[in-house]
């Protein structure tokens, strides 16, 4: 298969990277087009009044292009003017921080799935807890690939995206993965205010946001209690536990 790897966190993120490996190792290709910088909480954004720079990275084993602009812009440019062959798989990921929950909705690692989807791509967007290790990582990555394959020979029906998210748990003792819908839980955050000497007032947003209490039964849920999870986001058809166990991952 050839894959499309992209992802919010850049071009030189370590989750990136092992995704890069691990389609490589099972023989794979792999086109990665990826921010040149970190772009996360991009949502769907679209550059429309700037250009978009371009440049072609040193990738051993793949084409790989650094992008400007944000992981949607990647996608974009990326199946219409940059791959060389027709692309089977999109994978976004793996992102630094989780994507479940509300989250989903800021996410530019999911955005960037989703516009897969809408190219009519089995698209695939993969998380981990922000303090995950490299083994962690590169367990996901494994893992990944493997739900990814399946999910690709599913036949998905257009506007679909398989989100997982892993905890920050050892892979020996990682819980199985379960379906498991978005928690609603908003985020707890704020801004902080301060007067700059020249300009003037000025915020800053709160680092460490923290969310609502989890929805028993929801992702976030799940992820407390050390479980993998994965969430079917898009198609209103599709976005059922009984669609989600046809796929048979």
């Amino acid at each position: 298969m050839h894959l499309f790897l992209v992802n919010d966190d850049g071009i030189d993120a370590p989750g990136l990277r092992a995704l890069v490996r691990e389609t490589l190792a099972r023989g794979h290709q792999a086109t990665v087009c990826a921010p040149a910088k970190q772009q996360s909480a991009a949502s769907h954004r679209i550059t429309l009044t700037e250009p978009l720079f371009v440049e072609e990275r040193d990738l051993p084993g793949a084409r790989a292009f650094a992008v400007s602009g944000s992981p949607v812009d990647c996608v974009r440019l990326g199946l219409l003017n940059l791959v060389d062959r027709p692309v089977d798989l999109l994978i976004s990921g793996i992102n630094d921080g989780y994507n479940a929950g509300m989250a989903v909705h800021y996410s530019g690692t999911v955005g960037a799935a989703m516009e897969g989807a809408i190219n009519r791509l089995p698209s695939v967007a993969t998380s981990l807890h922000h303090q995950g290790t490299p083994e962690m990582i590169d367990n996901l990555a494994r893992l990944t690939l493997d739900w990814a394959e399946r999910y690709a020979r599913s036949n998905p029906p257009p506007l679909q995206v398989l989100n997982l998210n892993a905890p920050c748990v050892a892979p020996q003792d990682l819980k199985p993965l379960v379906y498991a819908p978005l928690d609603t839980g908003n985020f707890v955050d704020g801004y902080e205010r301060r007067q700059a000497p020249r300009a003037g007032m000025y915020f800053w947003l709160l680092s460490g946001s923290r969310t609502e209490e989890p929805q028993p039964g929801s992702d976030m849920d799940y992820l407390q209690r050390g479980h993998v999870t994965a969430t079917l986001i898009g198609n209103p058809e599709s976005l059922s536990a009984e669609r989600f166990a046809a796929l048979g991952l």
